[in-house]
């Protein structure tokens, strides 16, 4: 943990500031969606501002011979930029008296707007993944240049959905990114994914995931009626992070006690065309 996140007139005890570090940590793992099918790239530290942001284009095959003298283009980056990697925090207020209760009275430390601060971050970190940053000049799942798309087309009846995902994994395939894939839905597609497939005595979710090894998911960032599928693996995307998910105090204000927690993340996409966005309209269109 960066120094200055311990700042040396911390009111808390060490066992309460444990404790609130601790449930920080708890509600991001269970609130983080994005994080479930990126790898990792860091952390990097506090004073890593910016890293390289490089994209490849194209796949050629590898070589296989006896003597290794067949000739083979390199994997380099086509495509190097450096982008500052963004702050995501969100602040949060423990007051004195609540403090001093707890301790009185021997009971734990209250530290549930830790936890709404931690999970309001949580959200904005996969905000940040599914569309990016327009004015900071980053883009997301959802919007990257060069990304595949294809039709939600028509989820009203049983095998909709899976059909979509059957034309997703086969522009990907067709790129060159063969899986293993994954799928985040937005909540009302997932919700309509759990249906008998037609009569296979099966939910649709589950056949999917037979498309999808490495999982469907929800988050409710994505707007609308709207998915994405992604051949995953740090070869196509990765997560840069700076400072994991911390809290840090920021000094008295009012005897009152304000903290943020915060992380510094930025979303690298290496391969846009292994990314496929599900789009066009209402999951729905054809109901009557």
């Amino acid at each position: 943990m960066p120094d200055f996140l311990g700042h040396a007139e911390n009111p808390l005890r060490e066992e309460e500031w444990a404790r609130l570090n601790e449930t920080v940590i708890q509600v991001a793992r269970r609130t983080l969606v994005a994080r479930r099918i990126l790898d990792l790239y860091g952390p990097l530290g506090a004073g890593v501002q910016s890293v390289p942001d490089d994209e490849y284009t194209g796949v050629s095959e590898g070589a296989v011979d006896i003597v290794g003298e067949r000739d083979t283009a390199a994997v380099f980056t086509d495509v190097r930029r450096f982008k500052t990697i963004p702050i995501v925090y969100k602040d949060f207020l423990l007051h004195w008296r609540d403090i001093e209760t707890a301790r009185i009275h021997n009971m734990p430390l209250d530290v549930s707007a830790a936890a709404g601060a931690a999970a309001l971050c949580a959200q904005m970190e996969d905000e940040l993944v599914f569309y990016g940053a327009p004015k900071l000049g980053h883009e997301g799942l959802m919007n990257a240049t060069g990304r595949n798309t294809v039709p939600l087309g028509d989820w009203s009846a049983s095998g909709g959905g899976y059909n979509a995902m059957v034309e997703a994994t086969r522009k990907l395939n067709e790129a060159g990114h063969y899986g293993p894939y994954a799928v985040i839905l937005s909540p009302r597609l997932y919700s309509l994914l759990h249906r008998i497939f037609e009569k296979t005595g099966v939910l649709e979710i589950e056949t999917i995931r037979q498309l999808a090894s490495d999982g469907v998911y929800q988050s409710n960032r994505l707007r609308g009626d709207s998915g994405v599928v992604v051949s995953t693996g740090r070869e196509n995307m990765d997560l840069a992070v700076g400072v994991d998910m911390v809290t840090a105090y920021l000094g008295a204000t009012k005897m009152n006690h304000p903290f943020r927690v915060l992380e510094t993340v930025m979303l690298r996409i290496k391969h846009p065309d292994s990314i496929c966005t599900l789009e066009g309209g209402s999951a729905t269109a054809g109901r009557k």
